[in-house]
């Protein structure tokens, strides 16, 4: 009686090895998950901007979500935990995409913010940040658009003041790394977009005519 209890209890071992083996198995490592993607892409890392590896469960299976930028194509990637395989891939052109400028968002992010501060000392300064919108929300950066809703709205923050707000927040931080566009929701014109920078995700809202940041996100793995 005593051996058919521990062989029992062997195979039932043996079962839930089998089971646990099944739930989570073998995992290759976040490393290792971004290298199956960008080998599949056939792009290197150091091409890539806007970067960021998660990780996430698809039907008691452990993930990898992989999502980076190489120029205009836009790429995110499912990758199986267990053995590196492609789960699923999809590539988009992002159609606003130019060359990128010589970091000028960046460089002027702290003045712009500062500017921002200041917004309603002088008529003459909103009347100049005015004349400089038609320029910013033209795209003047290479990831920004403007959202159709919001037409050719006169707003006192260009876009590329907005730009330089966000930046701000996030040292290190450049335009490659951002997705803006001008909206009009709830009465205001207001920039909504997202800046992804060392695995970093920050999303943020930024009030149109003020400087004001509305809304200010991070998303950690």
């Amino acid at each position: 009686m005593k051996k058919k209890y521990i062989a029992a209890a062997a195979a039932a071992m043996m079962v839930l090895g089998a089971l646990t083996g099944c739930g989570s198995g073998r995992d290759i490592g976040r490393d290792a998950a971004l290298e199956a993607a960008l080998n599949d892409a056939g792009v290197n890392e150091s091409d890539t901007t806007r970067l960021k590896v998660s990780e996430d469960r698809d039907d008691g299976r452990k993930i990898y979500e992989i999502r980076f930028d190489v120029a205009e194509k836009e790429y995110d990637y499912e990758i199986l935990a267990s053995d590196g395989s492609v789960i699923s891939s999809d590539i988009e052109t992002n159609e606003n995409y130019a060359a990128p400028s010589d970091g000028t968002a960046s460089q002027n992010g702290t003045a712009a913010q500062d500017g921002a501060a200041g917004q309603n000392n002088t008529s003459d300064t909103n009347s100049a940040q005015s004349q400089n919108s038609a320029q910013g929300n033209s795209g003047a950066s290479s990831n920004t658009q403007q959202n159709s809703g919001a037409g050719n709205a006169n707003v006192a923050i260009s876009m590329e003041d907005a730009i330089g707000i966000a930046l701000a927040r996030v040292e290190g931080a450049t335009e490659q790394d951002i997705r803006i566009e001008l909206d009009y929701d709830d009465g205001r014109y207001k920039y909504e977009g997202e800046i992804i920078h060392e695995m970093i995700e920050y999303d943020f809202e930024i009030d149109a005519n003020t400087g004001t940041i509305l809304e200010w996100s991070v998303e950690r793995d």
